[in-house]
């Protein structure tokens, strides 16, 4: 949504956004939630709680990759190829879901994806063989394409624009709870001396749990207007003016790519961001993947103590994201991303090298979790600022494409590095991507401005 549109919320309320000011210095986020519209929190609560999910079935498999290594009778690279089917379906069906939030219905969208992806985890659960395996990381992909193109418009159509940067906070604060969560829980059900499909099917079974309820919730509580796409504002609408079936809709699939590539050319902002998720996400992802198989064999730790340095990680980064929010509203989202990723490189650099003890090992850990986050709510806000008009939940899509790339490529790439190069080479790779991520922030900067 940008400055000067209306935007209904729940209820019959309605808000008109101006351009935005910056919120005072002196303003603190206790004073900020409370002159946030309560319609605001219900569906940024909704779909923090969706995030949460999303970002808990990303991470079901990275904190026991060992025991799933010994019960499949497979390696670490075959293991790493697992992470990116899940990633690769993910990547192929965010566009769809991006044109179903944008033309039909958010809602919609939301729902489908949570069905899915809970029936994905539960069928991983269940998995007897590793190909099960394999096509339940496919399911499970699908599931979590349909989140961000649903999410991001979600957020977007029922926050005021001075408040975008926290309510990303609050929305990113769900994800990386949702990330600390199946380190602790499937390793701790692993540790007592139970099965991992024990916690694998408690994740599953909540979350199908959650996908009735939001899909009740959006029926009931959220105005259309939040729910519905912008349809005055979209270019290509598949509704004629008479209210009939488009000839959009009538066209083939190879209309609709055409009209996507258009979409595409018109979004060249939101396309240097998918790039830059890219690198982002594959210096993440190869972080993620194998911090707990380095924190193992290289640093001498348990595997409880290992899963324990990746769950805190994301709960500082849990934290850092209210700061990196707070920051995007106060200075703007260009510096914080710098910064961000400048650090993660340089942390990931020195808990390559091997030359600290154990403990700063995990201290390494915790802060990379905490930097890394930082940049989250600064790129969503820059997204929502470079998306066309009416095409915000297919930008998202767009951008998460990237990162859901990164998610394909970097477990089966920085697997096999691992395998013949060793820990040391594969973690300097995850550092020097990170600092590359740099130079590409500057040069988007530079060419499409900041947020």
């Amino acid at each position: 949504m940008r400055a000067g549109e209306t935007a209904a919320l729940a209820g019959g309320l309605a808000y008109t956004t101006f351009p935005a000011e910056r919120p005072p210095m002196t303003e603190s986020l206790l004073a900020a939630a409370r002159r946030t519209p309560r319609d605001t929190w219900v569906v940024v609560g909704a779909v923090s709680a969706s995030q949460y999910l999303n970002h808990a079935y990303l991470v079901l498999f990275p904190p026991i990759l060992a025991v799933l290594s010994g019960e499949f009778t497979v390696g670490l690279a075959a293991l790493g190829v697992a992470l990116g089917v899940q990633g690769a379906t993910n990547t192929a069906f965010q566009l769809p879901f991006g044109h179903l939030a944008d033309r039909y219905d958010r809602s919609i969208a939301l729902g489908l994806s949570s069905v899915l992806g809970a029936v994905g985890v539960l069928g991983a659960a269940a998995a007897p063989t590793f190909e099960w395996l394999l096509v339940a990381q496919a399911v499970i992909g699908v599931g979590v394409a349909g989140h961000h193109p649903a999410h991001y418009p979600l957020i977007s159509d029922s926050t005021p624009d001075d408040l975008m940067g926290r309510a990303y906070s609050l929305y990113g604060f769900g994800g990386s709870v949702g990330f600390a969560t199946p380190p602790v829980l499937i390793a701790g059900v692993v540790s007592a001396g139970y099965s991992w499909r024990i916690g694998v099917g408690v994740i599953g079974a909540v979350g199908l749990a959650y996908a009735v309820a939001v899909t009740w919730l959006f029926a009931a509580r959220v105005d259309d207007t939040i729910t519905a796409p912008n349809r005055d504002e979209a270019d290509g609408s598949d509704t004629d003016a008479d209210g009939s079936i488009g000839s959009r809709a009538r066209g083939s699939w190879v209309a609709r790519a055409r009209a996507y590539l258009r979409e595409l050319a018109a979004a060249p902002g939101v396309l240097a961001l998918a790039l830059l998720a890219l690198v982002t996400s594959t210096s993440g992802w190869g972080f993620t993947s194998y911090v707990v198989v380095f924190l193992q064999d290289g640093y001498g730790l348990s595997l409880s103590r290992a899963n324990l340095a990746l769950t805190g990680s994301y709960l500082v980064g849990a934290v850092a994201v209210f700061v990196g929010g707070d920051l995007s509203d106060r200075i703007s989202a260009g510096p914080v991303m710098i910064a961000s990723f400048a650090t993660v490189g340089v942390l990931v650099g020195v808990f390559a090298l091997g030359t600290v003890g154990p403990l700063a090992a995990v201290a390494l850990v915790l802060l990379v979790g905490g930097a890394r986050s930082i940049a989250g709510p600064a790129r969503s806000k820059l997204t929502d600022a470079l998306s066309p008009s009416g095409a915000t939940g297919t930008s998202f899509a767009i951008t998460t494409i990237g990162v859901m790339l990164g998610n394909a490529v970097a477990p089966p790439a920085f697997g096999y590095l691992i395998e013949t190069a060793g820990r040391r080479a594969a973690f300097l790779a995850v550092a020097g991507v990170s600092l590359l991520a740099v130079l590409l922030t500057v040069g988007l900067l530079a060419r499409f401005g900041d947020a």
